[in-house]
């Protein structure tokens, strides 16, 4: 069970009050120094009697990192580690800079363990745009925060690996593919190359060079450069399937690098969630502008 790895990370205080008979419901524990920790579950949370000091915070992260800290510098000082499992722990306090980059985290003041979770079958509402007549749409997948458009995305690199496509994932946060010692700790696919750690905009560009992918997949996109990518691998006849924060057709275009995509006509189709990963609406290029295809009356 893969909860089994977040659980031995935790304090015995932490576990005597997990519900194990609800455990698959736990999206969160919130642990911060000198305030009591918080289980997070899917519809409500429980305060436990649990305060860490700095002490405990620290013996916390040599667990994390194995009692190897300094293997785990990069991904401290990115803000995270990966356990197995593909569970990631967020990781906040003072920030140590160098040269204009976080180089470590000092005086560790919170703990997000956030539970991994896939849900086989999430991408199958939206499978019939994104696929249309055995060919892939350039597609982006909007929604606000929490919507589960990771999840669907992850759902969707599973199913399109699957079926015969080979696959570019770039995970810059490693929170789609959760690799662990190199190797993918959710399903992503039989023929899904994945690169993490690295920037989305290097990524892409690298894996268009490198691995012939006919369709590459980036979580969040929204820099300058996340755009030229894009740009530069759709010229190259690669497809490419993204996500990002937004509420409505409105915001994206009020977002200069997203809206540079739209006025250039990348993405055939635009697919708005909410929560859960419903699909809210759809929006088709068709005759030079996006035209409103599906809505789905809540």
């Amino acid at each position: 069970m893969k909860i089994e790895k977040v659980i031995s990370m935790l304090p015995r205080e932490i576990v005597s009050q997990i519900d194990m008979q609800s455990v698959d419901k736990l999206k969160e524990i919130r642990i911060r120094v000198n305030r009591q920790a918080i289980l997070r579950y899917l519809n409500d949370e429980k305060i436990i009697n649990y305060i860490p000091n700095e002490n405990n915070m620290i013996e916390i992260l040599h667990r994390l990192c194995e009692n190897s800290i300094y293997s785990y510098q990069n991904q401290i000082a990115n803000g995270f580690i990966t356990l197995y499992g593909g569970h990631r722990v967020g990781i906040t306090g003072s920030i140590a800079m160098k040269d204009g980059k976080i180089s470590n985290v000092n005086y560790i003041s919170s703990l997000n363990f956030r539970i991994a979770k896939e849900i086989i079958g999430s991408c199958n509402n939206i499978l019939k745009y994104v696929i249309t007549n055995n060919e892939i749409n350039n597609t982006l997948i909007v929604s606000k925060p929490g919507c589960g458009k990771t999840t669907v995305l992850r759902d969707l690199i599973r199913v399109i690996s699957n079926i015969g496509f080979n696959v570019s994932l770039i995970d810059e946060r490693g929170e789609i593919a959760a690799m662990y010692k190199g190797v993918p700790q959710n399903d992503v696919g039989l023929r899904t190359d994945v690169m993490d750690n690295v920037t989305k905009s290097l990524g892409m560009k690298i894996a268009v060079r490198t691995m012939a992918p006919d369709v590459i997949f980036a979580d969040e996109i929204g820099t300058e450069e996340d755009v030229e990518a894009i740009n530069y691998g759709v010229c190259s006849g690669v497809k490419g399937i993204f996500t990002a924060h937004a509420s409505n057709y409105e915001e994206i275009c009020n977002n200069i690098n997203l809206n540079n995509l739209i006025q250039n006509k990348i993405f055939k189709k635009l697919i708005f969630l909410e929560k859960e990963g419903k699909v809210k609406k759809v929006y088709t290029l068709s005759e030079n502008m996006y035209k409103l295809e599906d809505e789905m009356i809540s």
